[in-house]
């Protein structure tokens, strides 16, 4: 598949098991239509579903030849991929970081 046009998903602050649903719908939504960037700059709180699902969504959007970003992930969200020893997996899906 052909690079489309960029498709974006902004991150709710908290990301937990009452969230994962839509979050995840939005992803099943934009993932066969293009490129992907999940905006996390306004992140505190993430559950390890919502990193495993993101994980997930990034190797999707692999085999349909379409990028997937992760955009400012906050300090609370890379604490987690941190203290779930997930950085090898998430490094190559970050562009910039905030503060």
């Amino acid at each position: 598949m052909a690079e489309a046009e960029m498709q974006s998903i902004e991150l709710p602050a908290i990301v937990d098991l009452d969230t994962l649903d839509d979050v995840r719908d939005q992803l099943l939504q934009v993932i066969e239509h293009g490129s992907i960037i999940i905006k996390a700059d306004k992140v505190e709180r993430v559950a390890t579903n919502a990193l495993l699902m993101m994980l997930s969504a990034a190797n999707s959007a692999k085999q349909n030849d379409v990028s997937f970003e992760i955009s400012n992930p906050s300090a609370p969200m890379m604490g987690a991929v941190d203290r779930l020893g997930l950085n090898d997996n998430f490094t190559s899906l970050i562009k910039g970081q905030s503060k």
